[in-house]
């Protein structure tokens, strides 16, 4: 029988209202050095962005809380925007089509990686690892390396779908009228539903807690009763899927898709949001919300390092400063709560 553990619920709970403190002082100061900051264009901006790598970043996070890690997911995000737009502008296939064979292609390659884990029993790091050297070069080789959009031209086989192509990229990567000046970006709406529906499922399902069983201990997750490997690979495959949703929001996002630099670099940003948010490395902890605030905050720092003046060779060094120390803060904070109910 699983019980609930109130002391990682206070942790989690202090954690989401900590980075969401760091998100309002970093806009907050960004707003008052440069004031431009705040104009409609620049906000519609960080919520897209934001929403975008909140996607993958959710996905990364189902893996973490199992205790594992998902080194792939950036080559998962560029391989789907590469084959979307191959389908579309080079093979010609119905739009709705394209994207039920990408999103297919993404839950097997989650599936892959669950099976190599969980059967083979090779390492999650290992697995990972070349799968995102294998997805970035099948992209490459697919295309020849060349870039593509997934927006047909004129004498491109896929020219004849042009009108739903771009029905289809005002959903991914449209912009909803709210007021006079302000446009609603639809990757939020994307993040909305994902993310709520993930935290349900994490939350309010009794799958999503033996994923947290899993993570806190597994062989005592295992003697309970849960089949650890099928939970794990259930994980591979959310996370893969989610990879597969990001790499069509970023497919028409960026217009042009480059196989060699499309999602290059992803699965850093997303597991330092997901570290970030709350989910610990060793498993057993995590929140969609923070998660989300964490993405927000990744991509409010660029923004803010752009608008201050800062000179661009910084915003690595910055990032990472901010996220080290982050996960300094999130560690004493749950050192503190451990010697509290320690001394209760």
């Amino acid at each position: 029988m699983l019980t609930k553990q109130p002391e990682k619920t206070n942790i989690m709970k202090k954690n989401v209202v900590g980075i969401f403190a760091l998100l309002v002082v970093i806009f907050i100061i960004t707003a008052i050095i440069n004031p431009k900051f705040l104009n409609a264009y620049n906000i519609q901006n960080l919520i897209k962005w934001s929403s975008l790598y909140a996607v993958m970043s959710i996905g990364v996070a189902m893996v973490i809380i199992t205790g594992g890690i998902d080194l792939s997911l950036g080559s998962v995000v560029g391989l789907v925007a590469v084959v979307l737009a191959f389908l579309l502008k080079v093979q010609g296939l119905e739009p709705w089509t394209c994207i039920g064979i990408t999103l297919v292609m993404s839950l097997f390659i989650g599936l892959i990686h669950g099976l190599l884990i969980t059967k083979a029993k090779i390492q999650p790091f290992v697995v990972t690892l070349c799968g995102l050297l294998i997805y970035r070069s099948l992209g490459r080789w697919l295309t020849d390396n060349q870039s593509l959009g997934p927006v047909p031209l004129e004498g491109d086989k896929g020219y004849e779908n042009l009108d739903q192509i771009k029905s289809l990229d005002f959903i991914f990567s449209g912009k909803i009228p709210i007021g006079e000046s302000f446009n609603l970006p639809t990757p939020f709406l994307f993040l909305l539903i994902l993310g709520v529906a993930t935290a349900v499922f994490l939350r309010k399902t009794i799958w999503g807690r033996y994923l947290y069983a899993l993570g806190n201990n597994e062989e005592g997750a295992r003697y309970s009763g849960i089949d650890t490997d099928k939970m794990k690979i259930i994980a591979y495959v959310l996370c893969s899927f989610l990879a597969g949703v990001a790499g069509l929001l970023f497919a028409f996002e960026l217009d042009s898709v480059q196989p060699a630099q499309t999602g290059e670099f992803y699965e850093l940003y997303a597991i330092a949001a997901a570290v970030l948010g709350g989910c610990s490395l060793r498993g057993g902890e995590g929140s969609i919300l923070g998660v989300v605030i964490a993405a927000a905050v990744i991509r409010l720092i660029y923004n803010s390092i752009n608008m201050i003046g800062i000179s661009t060779h910084l915003e690595f060094g910055i990032l990472g400063m901010v996220i080290l120390l982050g996960v300094i803060g999130d560690e004493f904070l749950k050192k503190k709560m451990n010697q509290k109910q320690l001394a209760k």
